[in-house]
């Protein structure tokens, strides 16, 4: 089976999870964290080397400040509790988003957690925080223009290669699958210039019922359709 070397998840649907149990959205939050958690664990297994998670987006700043504060807490939660054993798994973590406006204790975090896992090849978590996609390319355009002003490069130089080399995924492949829960048919402004050619899996249930068992579908469903673009290494795996 052709497994995706690259799979983005846009984790939706943690608090319609919570108030169709009659729990507070901060419950909801809790048992996203537990499924990515199960996720992280099973994506190697099934033959994955880089999986991105949607954790912040630039846009959920307009959310009430208490669960702003919530989420804020199970990040640090996350990484405090996590990162030893994400490291002792091999586990690689990339953070892209901006990190400009940070509070220090949360930009320290992503740093330790990136500089730690630096060496580990076994997957690469790319954790997709106060990320959008419209604000991660005009971030892009903006640093080429300040280079092209300083006379470190010609306009002309400018091209889809050297752009891409210049957004906060540097380094990393484009994403082959790109799978949403909790059954919305839309990209949220999820890596909008990396998923060009990427396919696409809406998923009706919500993040926090999210298992290996759904990821194993998404793979064979991706497996399953006709590939009319390149690049994809086929290689057989056990689900």
């Amino acid at each position: 089976m052709a497994t995706p070397a690259h799979v983005a998840i846009i984790m939706d649907g943690n608090g319609r999870w919570a108030k169709a149990r009659g729990l507070p959205r901060l419950a909801g939050h809790r048992a996203g964290v537990e499924a990515l958690r199960k996720t992280v664990r099973a994506a190697p297994e099934l033959g994955i080397s880089y999986l991105t998670v949607y954790a912040f987006s630039s846009e959920n700043w307009s959310r009430p400040k208490s669960e702003v504060s919530d989420l804020m807490g199970l990040l640090k939660l996350f990484i405090r509790r996590d990162l030893a054993e994400l490291h002792q798994n091999g586990v690689r973590v990339r953070v892209i988003g901006d990190r400009e406006g940070l509070q220090p204790d949360i930009r320290g975090l992503l740093q330790e957690a990136e500089s730690l896992t630096a060496g580990n090849e076994a997957l690469t978590l790319v954790i997709a925080f106060n990320y959008g996609g419209r604000d991660e390319i005009v971030r892009t355009a903006r640093k080429l223009a300040d280079a092209v002003a300083r006379g470190e490069m010609a306009s002309d130089a400018i091209t889809m290669e050297s752009f891409a080399g210049s957004l906060d995924t540097d380094g990393i492949p484009d994403p082959d699958l790109v799978i949403r829960t909790s059954g919305e048919l839309r990209l949220s402004n999820f890596l909008l210039w990396q998923a060009a050619y990427s396919e696409l899996v809406f998923l009706p249930c919500y993040w926090p019922d999210f298992s290996r068992e759904h990821l194993a579908d998404a793979l064979r469903d991706f497996a399953g359709r006709e590939r009319r673009f390149g690049g994809l290494a086929a290689r057989d795996i056990a689900l």
